[in-house]
């Protein structure tokens, strides 16, 4: 999730796009983006590979032994907070695009709507022609209330940021409430339509063409449209917590903030894997479909949860990211590699490629994911030994700014 932008600072001395010094990066955020980029897949993969609407539904009770705990391990610790922290760091990269702006005298505005506009096409491509689990079309259209925010006093960010998300997981209990109070066929209904959905499916995407898949596809986008009540506010709490880090030095900087520091790692992380693991014990499996209070309670808890346990895997991650140095290059190609990952997968998965729908076992999806990514740090490295970016950041660079932007090393300045 795959921020999926590259987050990059920009040169705001000239509307020109320009390469970047090395002292000008801050290089941690590559080094958080590829750790993402990683759990992402991690999560992702259980989508790819069968129903997208049974995966993300706790631990799916039809796995045994490995393959059960494969997936009780993908739910407690990294579904949902690899996810926010790509959030986060979409959050990070816009602030310091904005003070280069500032710092600059250009005007901020014009320059990041291009932007986001980029954003939202590249989307829009993904989840209607590749794959329907997208987070770009989000991504895009919360930018907009984060530029609204721009200027909001520093020290509120993190705070709004945690209110926004908690507006999320409170907007999740409100819809369990209403569903709680409905009448029993209004309840059977929507688990009728549910299993409906995953029926269709695993028809489509087991058996079908890929014009079929983009049908199905433009069906499942439009259904997706109403979970923005839930997943927007989250997504934008993010968003703001990462424009603090950014803004307040906290990621070029890390050693000026051990307090800080110390307390995700020891505080945040623990309680937030706690509080996880009691909506994990509560309800360990959510049938689809099931939106009742009790099962909306205990993804809220889980969904609460990942707050604080992303902000302790991000301390961490700072912690060593000498050690984690690897994961810089596959981070720079962020954008690239998110759709790279839905290209192959459909690809392998889907019928109108090898058609390995539902075959492959959890602890095998996992073991996959790993080779996968191994397979783009490797291709991260060689790609950026001659280009200066991924290719889809560079498509992305060239919607922003209007020209095409130096691809090789050596071309143009640097």
């Amino acid at each position: 999730m795959a921020d999926l932008p590259d987050g990059r600072p920009v040169n705001a001395a000239s509307p020109s796009l320009q390469p970047l010094a090395s002292g000008e990066r801050i290089a941690v955020l590559d080094v958080l983006r590829g750790a993402a980029l990683l759990g992402i897949l991690l999560m992702n993969i259980e989508a790819f590979s069968g129903p997208l609407d049974l995966a993300f539904t706790g631990i799916d009770t039809h796995w045994h032994g490995i393959d059960y705990w494969a997936d009780a391990f993908v739910y407690v610790f990294v579904q949902g907070k690899f996810f926010t922290l790509f959030s986060l760091l979409f959050g990070a990269g816009f602030a310091v695009m904005a003070r280069r702006a500032e710092a600059a005298g250009r005007d901020f505005a014009p320059f990041y709507l291009r932007r986001s506009a980029g954003l939202l096409l590249i989307g829009l491509c993904h989840a209607l022609l590749v794959w329907s689990g997208d987070i770009l079309v989000l991504y895009a259209l919360v930018s907009l209330p984060l530029l609204a925010c721009r200027e909001a006093p520093r020290s509120w960010l993190p705070w709004m940021g945690v209110i926004v998300y908690l507006g999320g997981v409170a907007m999740m209990l409100l819809i369990g409430a209403m569903v709680s109070m409905a009448s029993a066929d209004d309840v059977q209904k929507m688990l009728t339509d549910a299993q409906q959905t995953i029926g269709l499916q695993r028809q489509v995407y087991g058996h079908g063409s890929w014009m079929q898949a983009n049908a199905q596809r433009l069906h499942e986008f439009s259904a997706s449209l109403g979970a923005m009540l839930i997943t927007g506010p989250e997504v934008l709490g993010m968003f703001l917590i990462g424009s603090w880090f950014a803004g307040s030095g906290a990621l070029a900087a890390p050693e000026r903030f051990p307090r800080l520091y110390a307390a995700l790692r020891w505080v945040a992380l623990p309680v937030g894997l706690l509080v996880t693991l009691l909506g994990v014990v509560w309800k360990p499996y959510l049938a689809p479909g099931a939106y009742d209070l009790p099962a909306t309670a205990a993804m809220a808890l889980v969904t609460a949860g990942a707050l604080p346990m992303c902000l302790g895997y991000l301390a961490w991650i700072v912690r060593w990211r000498t050690q984690l140095a690897w994961l810089a290059p596959v981070g720079r190609m962020a954008l690239t590699h998110y759709l790279g990952q839905s290209l192959l997968c459909t690809w392998l998965f889907y019928h109108y490629g090898l058609g390995v729908f539902e075959m492959m076992p959890r602890s095998v999806q996992l073991l996959f994911a790993l080779l996968l990514f191994a397979l783009q740090v490797w291709l991260s490295r060689a790609w950026l030994r001659r280009f200066r970016f991924g290719p889809m950041e560079w498509v992305w660079r060239a919607m922003t700014y209007r020209q095409w932007p130096p691809m090789r090393r050596g071309d143009g300045q640097g």
